[in-house]
């Protein structure tokens, strides 16, 4: 071999030797430009927790920027567009995701997002307590959920679907026991009415039935002397003496003369002695017309329904507060007696100054 081709064929052996280290810079070039952009892709999308726990509601139909300021309503806006840019990433289809989901405080954006994607909702609680009229529970149920006090009264005021209860229209409020009961945001008015309507049939079973049926009532009366009832006293050792004694005037064909009824026929309840009750006209007005009223005047529980249900016979057709203003009441089988009650409990009332 000549000396120039043992020159070249060194010259062709460190050329590629260079070629080898270029590629291999350029390598280790790549490896730390990905490494860099993959550190501040995650510092820009993964880092940074939730500040607070808060439940997020994705409406029905929702797009990808109303869910980005619900987000942000409750977990601020950098929070809000970390996930809003993982939720695009992931292709979610948020007509799917429609409901309310816990975002708790130091969640991760990915975690926060796999939640909302994937994950379960949060269940809500709704309690029904002493609610007076049916339009302020359908606005106070309805504020809760992803629909409208006017959508879950169209379904109250259904007559073939209160028929299914034994209720009429009028007789609604007896389907809300006061209770507590779980729901998912996203629920329907009428999927929060037919698990309502359900506790109310497990509580109306057979042995229940039977009892209201031995009283010479349906369980939709019964609900309504309960309501009657619990407006009248909030001692229960004396419910069923109360209920039982409105039971008496039925069966006597006498007028309930009920303060309460008197009180929500008016529209008043702040009222403590009620005067005139004979001037307000109302069906609710057991002064003046016979029966019971169309309907209850509050809700009520299941305690106080077997109070009246599993209460002892008795002869009582009045009552009246007691003077010692214990919230008890005196009972009285004959009007002598009553008035002998009312006038003590009146003098008390004046000696007060409450008018």
């Amino acid at each position: 071999m000549t000396d120039s081709k043992k020159k070249g064929g060194r010259k062709s052996a460190a050329d590629n030797e260079k070629k080898v280290i270029r590629r291999k810079m350029a390598a280790i070039a790549a490896f730390c430009f990905c490494a860099v952009a993959g550190c501040a892709l995650w510092m820009a999308l993964f880092s940074g927790m939730a500040p607070s726990s808060a439940v997020v509601r994705i409406p029905a139909n929702a797009t990808k920027e109303q869910l980005r300021d619900s987000i942000a309503e409750y977990l601020g806006e950098p929070f809000a567009k970390k996930v809003s840019r993982l939720v695009g990433l992931r292709g979610t289809d948020l007509k799917t995701r429609h409901g309310a989901y816990l975002i708790e405080a130091g969640m991760s954006p990915l975690t926060a997002t796999r939640r909302l994607t994937s994950g379960p909702q949060e269940p809500l609680t709704i309690t029904v307590n002493g609610f007076r009229l049916l339009p302020v529970l359908e606005e106070k149920v309805a504020a809760r959920f992803d629909f409208t006090g006017d959508s879950i009264a169209a379904v109250l005021s259904d007559p073939e679907i209160m028929k299914a209860y034994g209720l009429s229209t009028e007789q609604a409020l007896s389907l809300f026991l006061n209770d507590s009961y779980e729901f998912y945001w996203n629920a329907s008015p009428l999927e929060v009415v037919r698990k309502i309507g359900a506790h109310y049939d497990d509580v109306w079973n057979q042995e229940r039935r039977a009892k209201a049926e031995s009283l010479g009532l349906t369980p939709a009366q019964v609900m309504t002397v309960a309501s009657i009832v619990d407006e009248e006293s909030n001692k229960l050792d004396e419910k069923g003496t109360i209920g039982r004694l409105y039971i008496n005037r039925l069966k006597k064909g006498m007028r309930l003369e009920a303060d309460p009824t008197v009180r929500y026929a008016g529209g008043d309840f702040s009222v403590k002695r009620v005067k005139n009750p004979r001037s307000i006209e109302s069906p609710y007005n057991t002064y003046i017309h016979q029966g019971l009223p169309p309907g209850p005047i509050r809700t009520t529980s299941v305690e106080t329904i077997d109070a009246i249900l599993n209460s002892r016979p008795h002869d009582y057709i009045f009552m009246c507060a007691k003077e010692d203003f214990s919230g008890y009441h005196n009972f009285a089988a004959t009007y002598s007696e009553h008035q002998a009650n009312a006038r003590r409990y009146k003098r008390e009332l004046d000696r007060r100054g409450i008018y």
